[in-house]
């Protein structure tokens, strides 16, 4: 089974703290889907015979596009690929894009699941973050979903957000709780480089939040979910029971997929390709046949770390068999005993031939995954 990502570039505004490649140039979009169209068609040759499990279209906002644009980009997937196996094919939204015109339209299209950036229910931070919803649109955009068939509702939460206390924190958890979503996916603020908001924090009208504060509310958040019946099933992402993202889950398995579109990444096992960052390159050389790409072969120790820290993120843990199977007995020996300390400390634990993280384990899972890797010499 494998996955296709589809990068979705446009965006009606810029969002103060995101760094993903995108753009506000919409009226190219009829060039980037005919671009598009002609990349799965050159690319149909990477994931070999692999039947289709998940596509995901993501962004940038999937949501600017017509249900037009959509019906051309299903009709190559579907010639090109085939559909019959895909079991989860996602749209990333914006809540005030999701009218009810919009939503009763998508659900005439293949999508059975629906992921919104709502990222906090309180107005003045919205603002803030020049986000162009409220939380009013994105309580309404949940339900207008529901409404229209789609069961399978994902929602973006962001915490760690200038001026958040645990209250205001308490009352987001709280609302996304109530809004009986199958997903939530949260995720710490971070101020990255070249982003208006790392301006702002550097020109003093922000202030980053402090690393006990940052803990509380990660602390918070695993609590208040789980006690909600959310399973803890990645470091940032929480579902209901056997409601986990498939898609994603293919990356942190090590499943093959390919990325169409302006960024996008792809990945066969072996090797890791991506496209450049720019939609005016991008559409011309598509159009020229010649794609900008660039391409990185992955060794054997580069494989193994990056198996290690996709899977230890996840609660299914490190298979050590799968790890011995991939990469020999060596490597396991390794692993094993870089593991002995956080064994014995109870940041680790080792069920049924699997390494997971404990409770405790989470919240210093960046170092655990960096002493279990290993350098090139």
């Amino acid at each position: 089974m494998a996955g296709i990502y589809i990068h979705v570039p446009f965006c009606k505004t810029r969002c103060i703290y995101c760094d993903f490649y995108s753009t506000t140039c919409s009226e190219q979009s009829k060039s980037y889907i005919e671009a598009l169209c002609k990349e799965l068609e050159c690319r149909k040759e990477y994931l070999g015979d692999q039947p289709v499990k998940t596509i995901y279209f993501g962004g940038g906002t999937p949501s600017q596009l017509s249900m037009d644009e959509f019906k051309r980009v299903f009709e190559v997937i579907e010639r090109i690929y085939g559909m019959q196996a895909a079991q989860e094919i996602t749209l990333e939204a914006n809540p005030d894009d999701l009218t009810d015109e919009y939503i009763c339209a998508l659900a005439e299209l293949p999508f059975n699941r629906i992921s919104i950036g709502i990222q906090t229910f309180n107005d003045d931070t919205l603002k803030l973050l020049k986000r162009r919803h409220s939380a009013t649109q994105a309580i309404e955009a949940v339900s207008k979903c529901r409404k229209a068939g789609f069961n399978n509702i994902s929602i973006d939460l962001i915490y760690g957000l200038p001026g958040e206390t645990p209250d205001s924190w308490a009352r987001d958890l709280q609302q996304a709780i109530d809004l009986g979503v199958a997903h939530i996916s949260a995720y710490h603020l971070i101020y990255e480089e070249g982003t208006a908001l790392h301006q702002l924090r550097q020109q003093h009208q922000v202030k980053e939040v402090d690393e006990d504060s940052s803990l509380l509310f990660f602390e918070m958040l695993i609590s208040k979910l789980k006690s909600a019946g959310y399973e803890h099933y990645e470091i940032s992402n929480f579902c209901k029971p056997g409601m986990y993202s498939q898609h994603n889950t293919s990356y942190w398995k090590g499943v093959h997929y390919l990325g169409c579109g302006p960024s996008a990444h792809s990945f066969n096992g072996k090797e890791r390709e991506w496209n450049m960052a720019s939609l005016t390159d991008y559409i011309a050389g598509m159009n020229s046949g010649c794609r900008p790409y660039e391409k990185e072969e992955l060794s054997l120790l580069t494989q193994y770390n990056e198996y290690i820290i996709t899977t230890l993120r996840t609660y299914w843990g490190i298979d050590l068999a799968e790890l011995e199977k991939r990469f020999g007995k060596e490597q396991l020996n390794y692993c094993l005993k870089m593991a002995k300390p956080h064994l014995s400390n109870g940041k680790l634990e080792l069920i049924k031939q699997t390494l997971k993280l404990t409770h405790a384990g989470i919240f210093i899972s960046d170092d655990i995954m960096s002493d279990l890797l290993q350098v090139e010499e």
